[in-house]
């Protein structure tokens, strides 16, 4: 990992833990989960789209709700690890992904919380997604955190070099 890298984390991991900056990314959360709720989607927990290699698409994040995602998570489990991210590339799917379920279900990402298998939902997924990153852009700029989007995987990755060993 780059020394810029490292240093754009670190800044991604105090702006996650900031009360004033959690306060609007879950802001965001709610105004996307209320939009999906009007709009129904089916949701089987098949585990398909935590597969990211079988249901053909990536996931793409803000670096600032990476490190959100593993510092909460890490409250009630433990810590996410680089060995962890690593199989989860191997296997071509996402690190918290448990059996069938999202072990991060209630701090998912912007991109978790606006994608489904559901067909139906193909039709607004992306002008909700895009409404959901301008909301998330605007955040970065209040608070002065650099915005960087990038695949889950990797942004967690940089995150946990970033925090160091468990």
């Amino acid at each position: 990992m780059s020394e810029s890298d490292a240093q754009l984390a670190e800044a991604w991991i105090r702006a996650a833990r900031s009360a004033p900056v959690v306060a609007e990314l879950l802001a965001v959360f709610s105004d996307v989960a209320v939009q999906v709720e009007a709009r129904g989607p089916a949701c089987w927990a098949s585990g398909r789209c935590c597969n990211f290699e079988q249901a053909g698409h990536r996931l793409y994040v803000t670096g600032l709700e990476a490190a959100f995602t593993v510092i909460e998570h890490a409250k009630s489990r433990s810590r996410l690890s680089l060995p962890q991210i690593a199989e989860a590339k191997v296997r071509g799917g996402c690190p918290f992904q448990e059996s069938n379920l999202c072990g991060v279900h209630g701090i998912m990402p912007l991109g978790c919380r606006v994608y489904f298998c559901d067909r139906s939902a193909q039709e607004w997924q992306q002008s909700l997604s895009e409404h959901g990153l301008g909301q998330l852009r605007e955040l970065h700029e209040r608070h002065g955190i650099e915005y960087r989007y990038g695949e889950w995987r990797e942004m967690l990755d940089i995150v946990v070099r970033a925090m160091g060993p468990t």
